[in-house]
């Protein structure tokens, strides 16, 4: 699907964005002359998110935005969340197997799109040729890659080399997060496998590029796993049973504490915390918490509304 083509379509049914005016018709008239004539320079290449500032906020069941994946990057979201599912050896996209469809698969929804989003991101052109690294989907920071959270709700073992072959796409382009041979290399997409993705499986991978939602809460815990970046750049568990306030009130030393511990055992391994399951209502409750989270140098906001999470 051409870029623009998917900026459009996206504005239209989020609602996003509202059609630039002109301080003086004169100029109005220009512009629609110059763009009707096609002129070249008007042209900008990466233009699909022109504009748009990426923000710390990771898009909860992303799946139910009216446009899955381009409304959360309407918003500047840099974290998005896919459950997926295996059935008949395809992987589709939802919440429970009743939301299912056909056409609602992985890779309609979130490989396909990325492709062409990151592609639109590294023109092809004189002035690229020799780019030494791979400009990431958000215009106003080419570096800040985008994160892929994959939810496996089916069957671990049989379900991620599914996953991993849905991806194949994004590899061949090496539009994906490697780690290999001791070494990190950042890329346009951060692909985390979460749910029922097999941690053994994962840590085995000669050359990396899904990697683990490591457990906030179980890090300092004894294990054969070396919880780091190189494994898991994010870690996250269950607000409600890690610290438990529900932004009425003050929060309880208690639970402060937890809070700030689970967020500085992330840090020390070079990890970035999130919390789920915030409360969501009432809405001043919902903002005390998220900014209680903030303070406490949490990573990710988790959001279920984009609207509300970006410009808080």
């Amino acid at each position: 699907m051409h870029l623009i083509s998917n900026l459009r379509i996206f504005a239209a049914l989020a609602s996003i964005f509202v059609p630039l005016t002109s301080a003086a018709a004169g100029v109005d008239v220009q512009i629609a002359s110059l763009t009707a004539a096609n002129t070249s320079w008007l042209y900008y290449p990466t233009q699909f998110t022109q504009g748009i500032v990426p923000k710390a906020i990771h898009s909860h069941n992303d799946y139910w935005r009216e446009v899955p994946l381009l409304t959360a990057l309407s918003f500047g979201v840099a974290s998005v969340e896919a459950d997926v599912w295996l059935i008949n050896n395809k992987l589709y996209v939802g919440h429970e197997k009743a939301a299912l469809t056909e056409e609602r698969t992985f890779s309609a929804l979130y490989v396909e799109p990325l492709v062409s989003i990151v592609k639109g991101q590294n023109p092809e052109s004189a002035f690229n040729m020799n780019a030494s690294s791979i400009n990431g989907v958000f215009d106003t920071s080419s570096s800040t890659p985008l994160q892929l959270l994959v939810d496996i709700k089916t069957d671990g073992t049989q379900t991620f080399p599914f996953v991993v072959q849905a991806l194949e796409p994004l590899r061949e382009l090496g539009y994906l997060t490697t780690f290999s041979n001791d070494t990190l290399t950042r890329s346009a997409i951060t692909v985390v496998g979460t749910g029922n993705t097999p941690l053994e499986t994962v840590k085995a991978m000669s050359i990396r590029d899904v990697f683990f939602n490591a457990p906030l809460t179980g890090l300092s815990a004894d294990s054969s796993t070396i919880w780091d970046a190189t494994l898991s750049p994010v870690a996250s568990t269950d607000y409600e049973i890690a610290v438990g306030w529900d932004g009425r009130g003050n929060i309880s030393e208690a639970q402060l504490t937890n809070l700030t511990r689970f967020v500085e055992d992330a840090h020390l391994r070079g990890i970035k915390a999130r919390f789920w399951d915030t409360p969501g209502w009432p809405i001043s409750a919902r903002n005390a918490v998220w900014r209680q989270l903030l303070e406490a140098g949490a990573d990710w906001l988790n959001a279920d509304d984009l609207q509300a999470a970006s410009s808080f």
